[in-house]
């Protein structure tokens, strides 16, 4: 699996592979309760030295339900950006990215476990200029075998990941 960089607040930086085994770990530690596992990006626009620069962090959530949880996350620039729907496409993209890299290594390690459910939060709502979008981003997750979820749901785009953008 390829080396990516991940922060936690708890443990500062790991390796994919650290992150795999401190998510089993979190698992580990009370078996008997049921537990979601998240993943969701937001981004922010910036302008340095006249440019556009857009940071993309991805979160990956571990709630263990009704006892709190532990998150580690990634962070992406790019360029430029065209428009709004193409910022909310690509966040979707790289986490249905990031989903498809850790979810068979996570299935297979967490096999025994406590149940879990796993889902893709989108950072686009019914409030917002992004309605337009809901059905085309839902879709591009439940396309790929993943549940999604909008807001106000969806915490781990637009709580978690945005605190790091």
């Amino acid at each position: 699996m390829e080396n990516t960089q991940f922060i936690s607040p708890s443990k500062g930086k790991l390796t994919t592979e650290e992150t795999i085994a401190e998510i089993v770990n979190f698992f580990g530690e009370d078996p008997t309760v049921s537990y979601t596992l998240v993943i969701g990006t937001d981004s922010q626009v910036r302008r340095e030295n006249g440019l556009q620069k857009v940071d993309f962090v991805t979160a990956v959530v571990v709630h263990r339900k009704g006892k709190g949880g532990r998150y580690f996350w990634q962070k992406n620039r790019k360029e430029k950006i065209y428009s709004l729907r193409d910022k909310i496409y690509l966040e979707t993209f790289l986490s249905l990215e990031l989903a498809q890299k850790l979810v068979p290594v996570l299935k297979d390690r967490l096999a025994g476990f406590a149940p879990y459910d796993f889902e893709i939060h989108i950072d686009v709502g019914e409030a917002g200029p992004t309605r337009e979008m809901i059905k085309e981003v839902v879709g591009m997750v439940t396309g790929n075998g993943f549940t999604a979820k909008t807001k106000p749901e969806s915490y781990g785009a637009f709580v978690v990941a945005d605190k790091h953008t």
